[in-house]
């Protein structure tokens, strides 16, 4: 058994590696990734789809992933990082970068600080929910170097639920938009992306008869009726173009009349705790009225001297309702049926006074109690989104829906959830309850609710929940966007094709680009989805004497978009879109768009020697 070595001083802050190495690969620069959970996983299939050489780290792995990148033939060291001997065995001495996708955080605070001490010139991947333990550590390792997987998935999750056709970008400070239009039936066009669009840069057509999506057309690329088209321009290019922003907003109308929203406040109000409290009142004041306009009318005076005034008999009525007095006022000397009225008055009076204290001491109390439990209905609410689960991404998800004025309801099952008071500080309704039952769904109002986002962290929970959503919804189903979290691709795909389901999203699919893109050295800058195609939008540094130095744009994959370039000697100024026989020169800054697998073939591409 090989012995654990003892750190010296001077050295790196790693144990010394064991006479046989416990992995083998060929070359050097490969990139070692610490922990499979998560986008872990996803990060080393995206590595080694595209052929760059990939180590795991991970002691304690689960099973079934560990056979899983075993399939992919990718080297895997059961040792550990935390402790520095994983580190070493997986070759830190010669590796390009080192992404740790651990999701505990203690740990990951402590692998990166080992490899900052061992490599510092190593490119370093970090992965932490925690905001401001985040903020820390990149003052130490670097901008860019620490990601948040739900920061990174979330704005996914809010444009399917506001309906966004349009996707914002910002680009060496320019603005461009990549909206999706639908093919109109024009006559006179022959039936091309050029004619319908002109020199908008086309993103990917969505055919109309169910075929594949097609990324990155050339702008002769055909088009047909009913087609779905995603197209980049500025907004002057697509104003131009007869494509107005601010009318494919994406945001429905969701007024309703007014006789409809008072039938909705009455039906709520019948199966509300303030119903009794409401009666009781309203029987207290018709009796004050009552018994001011009889005491107005029919009481006389002391001495004969005709009937009390209007706010003298309410006094008197008051008084009497609160038996507080008869020092000026009593119904000795009047007839004897007032006197009888007056005991009734008396006995009504205190019983309702009684009853009106006790029903909103109640009513207050048990509104205390569900606002703190999260059992508060929310009847009055329409066209509001419904986020079910609310761990990192939900509370991303929510609070980027608030950012947009979007109204929101929360479901959690967990009553003692970390993030609840983050959600009640933004004034969100919880409600703590189960969602897959029927019940919960009309808690929240799903009926009048525009979107639904189920974003727990189980697979089987979401789909099982997704499922007596869609059932609650009935007729409504094809007109709501429900989206769905799902880890498992294959899983998402059956979903798809056989419930339905427009909207499934993977958080580790979307964040993985980032992670693969950071550790290579393509600054991704948006990640967002075409149908249930995922794109990139990245920013690369053309290296001089790489790859792609004095390459045209024409001789890049069919399926990668050149959006904009700046070129090193051009002070910054964005040319766009660059024609097909440009060429990129060294010190360039390319902005690409195109699958993620694309992307990084380009990365790899300019990493290579002119002479490789």
């Amino acid at each position: 058994m090989a012995s654990e070595a003892v750190t010296a001083p001077g050295t790196t802050g790693l144990p010394a590696p064991t006479e046989t190495p416990a992995v083998a690969w060929g070359g050097d620069g490969h990139v070692i990734v610490c922990g499979l959970r998560g986008v872990g996983l996803r990060t080393v299939e995206q590595l080694h789809l595209s052929g760059v050489p990939v180590v795991v780290v991970d002691d304690n792995p689960d099973l079934r992933l560990a056979r899983i990148i075993e399939g992919w033939g990718v080297t895997h060291v059961h040792r550990s990082a935390q402790l520095g001997h994983g580190l070493v065995e997986a070759g830190i001495d010669r590796a390009s970068a080192v992404i740790c996708a651990e999701t505990n955080e203690l740990a990951t605070l402590e692998i990166a600080m080992r490899v900052r001490e061992a490599r510092p010139d190593v490119r370093l991947v970090v992965q932490l929910a925690n905001p401001s333990v985040g903020r820390a550590l990149e003052r130490v390792l670097g901008a860019g170097t620490v990601l948040d997987v739900a920061a990174l998935a979330a704005p996914s999750f809010v444009e399917v639920c506001l309906r966004q056709p349009s996707h914002q970008l910002d680009l060496g400070g320019e603005q461009f938009a990549v909206v999706e239009v639908e093919v109109g039936d024009d006559e006179g066009y022959n039936r091309t992306f050029r004619s319908h669009f002109g020199h908008l840069a086309p993103v990917a057509v969505v055919p109309a008869d169910g075929s594949e999506i097609v990324c990155c057309p050339g702008r002769d690329h055909p088009v047909g009726v009913g087609d779905r088209v995603a197209v980049l321009g500025t907004p002057d290019e697509l104003a131009r173009a007869g494509i107005d922003l601010a009318t494919t907003a994406g945001t429905a109308d969701l007024s309703i009349p007014a006789m409809e929203r008072a039938r909705r406040r009455l039906a709520a109000w019948r199966d509300s705790n303030a119903r009794g409290l409401t009666l009781v009142v309203v029987a207290l004041a018709a009796l004050l009225v009552a018994s001011t306009a009889l005491i107005r009318l029919a009481y006389v005076q002391a001495g004969g001297h005709g009937h009390p005034g209007l706010i003298a008999s309410a006094y008197f009525t008051v008084e009497t309702v609160a038996t507080v007095g008869y020092g000026d006022y009593n119904f000795s000397g009047q007839s004897a049926w007032l006197q009888v009225y007056g005991i009734a008055l008396i006995v009504l009076g205190v019983t309702l006074v009684s009853t009106t204290f006790a029903l909103f001491t109640n009513f207050l109390v048990s509104r205390r109690i569900d606002q703190s439990l999260g059992r508060r209905r929310v009847p009055g609410m329409t066209g509001h989104v419904v986020v079910v689960g609310l761990g990192s991404v939900g509370i991303r998800v929510v609070e980027g829906l608030v950012a947009q004025g979007r109204g929101v309801v929360v479901i959690e099952r967990d009553g003692q959830n970390r993030y609840l008071d983050r959600a009640r500080a933004l004034r969100v309704p919880v409600v703590i309850a189960d969602a897959t039952q029927r019940q919960t769904h009309a808690s929240v109002n799903l009926d009048e609710a525009s979107a639904v986002a189920i974003l727990t962290s189980a697979d089987l929970t979401n789909i099982e929940t997704g499922l007596a959503v869609r059932e609650s919804l009935g007729d409504r189903w094809e007109a709501v966007p429900v989206v769905l979290r799902v880890f498992d691709r294959d899983l998402a795909r059956m979903m798809e094709r056989n419930f339905g389901f427009r909207h499934v999203r993977s958080t580790s699919a979307l964040a993985a680009p980032w992670f693969v893109g950071a550790a290579l050295g393509l600054d991704v800058l948006e990640t967002f989805f075409v149908d249930q195609q995922p794109f990139l939008v990245g920013r690369l540094a053309i290296a001089s004497g790489g790859g792609l130095q004095g390459l045209a744009m024409q001789d890049l994959s069919a399926r990668t978009r050149v959006v904009a370039l700046s070129r090193a000697s051009g002070d910054g100024v964005l040319e766009h879109p660059p024609r097909r026989g440009t060429r990129f020169e060294g010190g360039d800054l390319a902005y690409l768009l195109g699958p993620y697998d694309e992307l990084l073939d380009v990365l790899r591409r300019d990493q290579r020697t002119g002479g490789t």
